[in-house]
């Protein structure tokens, strides 16, 4: 899949077109009270909103010289023309798209309401991820235990109606404005399934994102993360150490996980590396803030394998970029999406908002893996099908891998206590 549509995934459940992008929300930038981003309810005219975004956008963004061009001609170009919040939006909107550049997204009140409710991790819907691949509105992932997984539907099935309205052409955001509604009701979508089309009927719920899965096989302990956004992941990764404490090994599962809070992807690493730098952030001017393990946290020893995929990005990317640089774990799977950009979200008047970059970020032993990605240890293409457990290549050879790895720990204790 090409990165040109990846970058359109819904990344929490289908229902928003905020998450066209991967987020790493510069959380030192940004307010979080009882897990909601703090909303900005002062009421300010679109003309000198629109202002506003301008100047945030002049004095923040990355690149000073903001894609070689002369900033001030936004302002001399809608000077006293915009009169209505579509006419911002639009403003706004076609100065951005002049960065050229994918991540920074202004956020409408009901997009920025929308980031609230993924930091809340949890929202009613169906509980798929979509994208645009080309026109066509395409499930990307099925979330476990939702509706939709109950109704069999698949990654790469084509949603060619909500109802009886037709989805080509439409935008994420309309399409998941279709899917989703109240708690208890119904939704029926027509699918695309190769040559074959079908209907399902899908009673919504609400969506309780588990950003966190635990399973246990044997010896390993099997962490599966969905996502870096929540706010209780420090709290919910503690709860999945010490249900695997006793595995000689981890397998820490990243794959389709496109990103989330950069405090998260420390905390996560934190964990393991023992001492020294975990990420660097480099802003416009050079500066460069580099954050460093804390040593007295209580740090986890022992092998870990983790599998990554091409939909693997941004928090995703500062963990295993971490843990493949200290050679803390070996990396197994597809080579990452390649995100190495930092975005601050910042509310603004009128409950809306601005995902804005405003930095880059280096492994600790400073690859830039912006539109690279990290390159597995063992790559392992994940095949032609859709995998369920028994069959997943992936991780299977994960399992392998660390069962290996394992043995080779308990031989080494072996041979030091003869």
């Amino acid at each position: 899949m090409s990165k040109r549509y990846l970058i359109v995934i819904a990344i929490i459940i289908c229902f928003i077109g905020l998450n066209k992008f991967f987020y790493d929300t510069y959380t030192k930038t940004v307010e979080i009270k009882n897990n909601r981003l703090l909303i900005n309810k002062e009421k300010m005219e679109p003309q000198k909103l629109f202002e506003m975004v301008s100047n945030i956008i002049e004095k923040q963004y990355i690149e000073e010289n903001l894609n070689y061009q002369d900033w001030s001609r936004w302002k001399k170009h809608y000077k006293n023309k915009i009169k209505t919040e579509d006419d911002m939006k639009v403003a706004i909107d076609t100065m951005v798209a002049s960065l050229n550049e994918p991540y920074t997204h202004f956020l409408t009140k009901e997009e920025f309401r929308d980031l609230n409710t993924s930091i809340k991790s949890k929202i009613y819907g169906i509980g798929v991820n979509i994208y645009n691949d080309a026109g066509k509105i395409t499930v990307f992932s099925v979330m476990p235990d939702t509706p939709a997984q109950k109704a069999q539907l698949m990654p790469n099935d084509i949603i060619l109606k909500v109802g009886n309205t037709e989805c080509n052409g439409k935008k994420i955001d309309q399409v998941a404005e279709l899917i989703r509604g109240a708690k208890g009701t119904f939704v029926s979508l027509t699918i695309k399934r190769g040559s074959n089309i079908f209907e399902k009927k899908l009673q919504r719920e609400e969506i309780k994102i588990k950003t966190i899965e635990t399973k246990i096989y044997d010896d390993i302990g099997y962490i599966n993360l969905n996502s870096f956004l929540s706010a209780d992941m420090e709290s919910e990764f503690a709860a999945a150490l010490e249900e695997t404490k006793n595995c000689e090994g981890l397998i820490i599962d990243l794959r389709w996980n496109t990103g989330g809070l950069l405090d998260n992807a420390v905390m996560l690493a934190e964990s393991f590396v023992d001492s020294g730098p975990i990420v660097s952030v480099v802003t416009r001017n050079g500066k460069r803030n580099v954050i460093k393990a804390n040593p007295s946290i209580h740090k986890i020893h022992k092998p870990i394998v983790i599998i990554i995929n091409e939909a693997s990005a941004s928090a995703s990317e500062i963990f295993s970029g971490a843990m493949q640089d200290y050679k803390l774990a070996t990396i197994v799977g597809h080579k990452s999406f390649g995100k190495g950009m930092v975005q601050s979200v910042i509310p603004l008047p009128n409950e809306t908002g601005i995902n804005l970059t405003i930095a880059k970020y280096l492994t600790p032993l400073n690859h830039d893996i912006n539109n690279k990605g990290i390159t597995p240890n063992i790559i392992v293409d994940s095949g032609n099908v859709s995998p369920d457990e028994k069959n997943d290549r992936q991780l299977n050879k994960a399992k392998s891998v660390l069962i290996d790895m394992i043995n080779k720990n308990k031989s080494m204790r072996i041979s030091e206590k003869m």
